[in-house]
């Protein structure tokens, strides 16, 4: 047996997003993990270069490569934009909640519109009041600089990409929908023959939670990060397997959210999530932020309290290795 195949495995699950570096997005959430991390493990850094097999389950280029269908944005189909309206319905009804937003005269136009079906009837116009709803989102003082430098359109590409997983279409030759092989790039990532500690953000937390259902090696931990799960209008309904459960072969699943985190819905996972046949169910962590939009995945694993029981954990698999 090799070093390699008694490390235990660290690996982490995008969510929705242009392309991307899979080495360079790796060793940024290694690193920002390790500084999350570095109070309670000092050597964080060099562990995870040395004891853990890490890696990055990178799915962005197979929304770019799915076809385009009707001519929306991203490829997206009159059906998979349906659920991005209500997506956004649900994402302006959290920003507006927040004291500062909440007289926001073109968020509340954009939301009543959506909500209504009032100017937004046809994927067009739909495409048209997201847009500028995602404008006047991205006009908010102390939003993401980095998503401010991206197109209305592949914003838009972006947000249609929970729509275009969850639709289960887009078979490509062999007869695999999109979905599945979004999963079985988290697959290939995943040895069996070793524990694993999978850390899943926003719409990664989704796919992840579905791989792991059809996964059977052991998952010491699952992290998940912002995550939009329980989010009753599209995401709750569409979960595959139901009724939604912890994978049977995770062994605890911590859930951190922020509170002020728009994509997050109210419902909480553990009221939720069915135990699996050896109780586990998400134990979830409510965090405060001072930023506008604290979505970031960054963001998260930079926080003590996700970082920490992710090294825990780690060590204690690798010392048990």
């Amino acid at each position: 047996m090799t070093v390699d195949q008694v490390k235990p495995q660290l690996v982490f699950v995008h969510g929705i997003g242009g392309s991307r570096d899979p080495e360079q997005e790796l060793a940024d959430w290694k690193g920002a993990l390790a500084e999350g991390a570095a109070d309670t493990h000092p050597a964080a850094a060099k562990f995870l270069d040395k004891s853990v097999s890490c890696s990055f389950a990178c799915y962005a280029d197979l929304f770019a490569t799915a076809g385009a269908q009707g001519g929306a944005p991203g490829g997206a189909s009159a059906e998979e934009i349906e659920i991005t309206r209500v997506l956004m319905v649900e994402l302006l009804d959290d920003v507006l909640e927040l004291p500062d937003q909440s007289g926001n005269p073109l968020l509340r136009r954009c939301r009543t519109q959506l909500a209504s079906g009032e100017g937004a009837q046809g994927v067009l116009n739909v495409v048209r009041v997201v847009s500028a709803a995602v404008t006047a989102l991205l006009a908010v003082p102390g939003a993401n600089l980095a998503s401010r430098a991206l197109s209305r359109m592949e914003l838009l590409g972006m947000l249609s990409q929970p729509g275009r997983y969850l639709h289960r279409g887009a078979p490509d030759a062999t007869g695999l929908t999109l979905d599945q092989r979004i999963r079985d790039r988290v697959h290939a990532c995943l040895d069996p023959a070793r524990p694993a500690v999978v850390v899943a953000h926003s719409l990664g937390t989704v796919v992840a939670l579905e791989a792991l259902s059809e996964y059977p090696g052991r998952t010491a931990l699952f992290v998940t990060l912002g995550s939009p799960i329980t989010t009753r209008a599209f995401v709750w309904p569409l979960l595959r397997p139901r009724p939604p459960a912890t994978p049977e072969t995770v062994d605890d699943w911590a859930d951190f959210r922020d509170g002020d985190d728009p994509v997050v819905p109210k419902r909480r996972l553990v009221k939720a999530i069915r135990p699996n046949g050896r109780g586990v169910q998400p134990v979830s962590q409510r965090m405060d932020s001072v930023v506008f939009f604290p979505h970031g995945a960054e963001r998260y694993l930079r926080r003590r309290e996700v970082a920490e029981p992710v090294l825990r954990t780690l060590t204690a698999l690798a010392a048990w290795g």
